[in-house]
């Protein structure tokens, strides 16, 4: 293997190491942040390591055709060493403000969709059902007067048929059917 390669592939191993590091503080602040159950931080600390084995070694891949060498693994503790010396705190801090700005937008998301979207749609169904309701009331109120207004002719046609109505034999079920009408009618007048 050329120097040229050993170089570039301790090159790759720094920035794969300080990656591991960033990727390391991002994770430890979201667990922080949010407070994970603790069955889950076994979980997610091994989908942190089975990521990270597999990105270091897709990095060794590209550099070298994965030929692993020591100074691959001097170039993973110099990257780890110099992140967490120069920029774990700026990235600590970066990530908690990241967190804020989206919590705020989530907000922001939450309340423009509520004034936007489900005021007027509740405004509009109150609105309608109000609506509805007093053209029930209305509509209500108008047949009550009309059959106020029938019921003197309903006697009469009930007097003028009352000699037919004796001498037919009217089968139950119309007889039922009378009662439940006779029920509305009087429940109306």
């Amino acid at each position: 293997m050329s120097p040229y390669v050993q170089w570039i592939t301790l090159f790759w191993m720094i920035f794969s190491g300080a990656a591991m590091g960033l990727a390391y503080d991002s994770y430890r602040v979201l667990s922080n942040q949010f407070h994970f159950p603790k069955w889950t931080i076994h979980v997610l600390d091994l989908m942190y390591w089975c990521g990270m084995a597999f990105f270091i070694f897709r990095m060794l891949y590209i550099s070298n055709q994965g030929q692993l060498r020591f100074y691959a693994f001097v170039g993973l503790f110099i990257g780890v060493w110099g992140y967490f010396l120069i920029l774990s705190v700026t990235t600590q801090r970066f990530v908690v403000m990241l967190i804020k700005v989206v919590q705020y937008v989530l907000y922001l998301l939450k309340r423009l969709f509520i004034v936007v979207i489900w005021l007027p749609i509740r405004t509009l169904y109150r609105l309608i059902v109000s609506i509805l309701g007093i053209m029930w009331t209305l509509i209500t109120f108008i047949f009550g007067i009309v059959l106020r207004c029938l019921h003197p002719f309903w006697r009469l046609l009930k007097w003028m048929l009352h000699p037919l109505t004796t001498k037919l034999r009217i089968p139950e079920r119309i007889k039922r059917v009378k009662q439940i009408c006779m029920k509305l009618w009087d429940r109306w007048v």
